[in-house]
């Protein structure tokens, strides 16, 4: 290796003079932190999830054998430093300032696509395939949309106003799907959310019924995702339904301001309600196989954010961090990831106490968790892991 490329997060990544020549993990984190802030540009071609909710207008791409799904609809890809490149033999590569940096495979158009259920409905309509993980969102509706409560950052209603969904897909459906899925594409597991509802359990035993249906058809391993429900027992019914081995019951920010002004009736649901719920959801699933998706990029107070985050591992939960990623329809469309550095600082303190506690992505067995594609968290944990925390990055 000739010279080092300095990222905009500090981290000096050095380039591969050698086709041959392999990254250091530092090296990979520090590059999947800049672009799911920057994007990247593409000379080469690449399967995209398009528009609406889920990881929007997005490649799916493996860098180094590392799940990762990047802008590279947007305008920041447009003007990003790095891009994708085809390579003479057939591969692709990610560049910057013309060095390479980074192997890619990418992935393709899933073969199950191309099939429909026997009443018409393509399959691609009930769930799609993010890289290894198929998902689906069993209801795509929710009390919230078009009214003051609708969270800012959300679109679940724009795949449905586009026409690339159905409004409710039944637990056949899915569990037909899913044997697809794993049997022509090789998905490894489901995970399976929902739109809230006023009900009492929030939709909780709907998408549990649909993931009892996905484990007996293909046996996928399944995460559901759900709102705190108004009683915690219905924890325990939804678990002894035995359609899921993770749940994400997601808070989406730690900071009560932002969560007012983003996600009204998720503030209402209280912070504290969210870690009640959590607390239950552990002593029925395990620790680590319950998480949270913890959004950056909103405004939120790092300290708290941080502070809130190990609060979460202490009970056992996976602080599923990501940058905001804007989606086109949303009320959030105009803003923009947060930039890299801010987001490698959360990453690393974050994944350092996750470490010291013992916690990381190989306890969750599905889900947003297992995946990891929208998150740089376990790319940042992985050398913490070969080698300590960093001086500085647990305190």
């Amino acid at each position: 290796m000739t010279g080092v490329l300095r990222s905009d997060t500090g981290h000096e990544i050095a380039p591969l003079d050698d086709p041959g020549e392999t990254p250091t993990p530092a090296d990979v984190a520090a590059l999947i932190v800049e672009l799911q802030s920057a994007g990247l540009r593409t000379d080469a071609d690449v399967e995209t999830r398009t528009g609406g909710a889920g990881p929007s207008d997005s490649g799916m791409l493996w860098i180094e054998g590392m799940p990762v799904t990047v802008p590279v609809r947007t305008e920041e890809a447009r003007r990003s430093p790095y891009v994708l490149r085809p390579e003479d033999d057939g591969g692709r590569a990610i560049y910057r300032d013309g060095r390479r940096l980074a192997s890619v495979a990418a992935s393709h158009r899933p073969r199950y696509y191309d099939r429909e259920t026997a009443d018409g409905v393509p399959y691609w309509k009930i769930a799609l395939l993010h890289l290894d993980s198929m998902a689906s969102t069993v209801v795509q509706t929710c009390n919230y949309w078009n009214t003051a409560d609708q969270c800012r950052f959300c679109g679940i209603g724009v795949s449905l106003a586009a026409g690339s969904t159905i409004v409710k897909k039944t637990p056949e459906q899915l569990g037909e799907v899913s044997v697809a899925a794993k049997e022509l594409d090789g998905a490894v597991d489901a995970t399976l959310t929902t739109g809230s509802s006023t009900a009492p359990d929030r939709g909780a035993r709907y998408v549990a019924r649909c993931g009892r249906a996905v484990k007996d058809a293909s046996g996928l391993p399944v995460e559901i995702q759900f709102e705190p429900p108004r009683d915690l027992a219905i924890l325990d019914e939804v678990h002894d339904m035995g359609g899921s081995d993770a749940v994400g019951i997601h808070v989406e920010s730690f900071d009560p301001q932002v969560l007012a002004h983003v996600a009204p009736g998720k503030a209402r649901t209280g912070i504290e309600t969210y870690f009640r719920t959590w607390e239950r959801a552990v002593e029925l699933w395990g620790s680590g196989r319950v998480s949270t998706y913890v959004i950056l990029g909103m405004g939120e107070d790092p300290d708290l954010t941080v502070e809130a985050c190990r609060r979460a591992v202490d009970i056992g939960v996976y602080p599923f961090v990501v940058p905001l990623r804007p989606v086109a329809g949303s009320l959030m469309e105009d803003w923009a990831p947060p930039p890299g550095p801010y987001s490698n600082r959360i990453y690393w303190q974050v994944a350092a106490y996750m470490s010291r506690r013992g916690m990381s992505a190989d306890d969750a067995v599905a889900g947003c968790a297992r995946c990891q594609a929208c998150s740089a968290i376990n790319a940042v944990q992985q050398p913490l892991l070969q080698i300590g925390p960093r001086p500085g990055s647990a305190s």
